[in-house]
């Protein structure tokens, strides 16, 4: 028995990944401007770094300074991290969005060629999107928490 689908039900049905792709997209923006953050971050550190390096080629360091320069150190290896999770957060998001895009065009295809075989591929796509967005809030969980570790860090090395 062949089904007919009104316009209308084509188009909701295209909707629904969608929503999902502005869902991601947002969750993208706010990943990006995570990763500025701790870009800018690094580049700070590495900069006072550089202006304790040419300080100690002078004299030698006071123990405040040593103190501060293990803790950039430290720092700047758990934002290495941070920037891990992050990244893989936006490319778990963008295959997302890029998955539930195909899903969008294939169901658009499958209601005029009434193939189930392309049923099938867009329900495929449209899981592992799913799948990537789980991925992609879990890294941003993490990213979360190693950004309060540091903080929590930072406050210790200066009591």
């Amino acid at each position: 028995m062949t089904e007919t689908y009104s316009i209308v039900q084509i188009i909701q049905a295209m909707l629904a990944p969608g929503l999902m792709i502005s869902a991601c997209g947002l969750l993208i923006l706010g990943m990006n401007n995570k990763y500025s953050i701790i870009v800018n971050r690094i580049r700070q550190m590495n900069e006072e770094k550089r202006r304790f390096m040419v300080k100690a080629g002078d004299i030698a360091l006071s123990y405040d300074d040593e103190v501060r320069l293990k803790s950039i150190a430290h720092q700047l290896s758990e934002l290495s991290v941070r920037l891990f999770y992050v990244r893989n957060a936006v490319i778990s998001y963008s295959v997302a969005v890029a998955l539930f895009v195909l899903a969008s065009m294939f169901i658009g295809v499958g209601f005029v060629l009434q193939n189930r075989t392309l049923e099938m591929i867009v329900i495929f796509a449209f899981s592992v999107g799913m799948l990537l967005v789980l991925s992609g809030v879990i890294f941003a969980a993490l990213e979360s928490k190693k950004g309060f570790d540091i903080v929590k860090y930072e406050i210790k090395v200066h009591e």
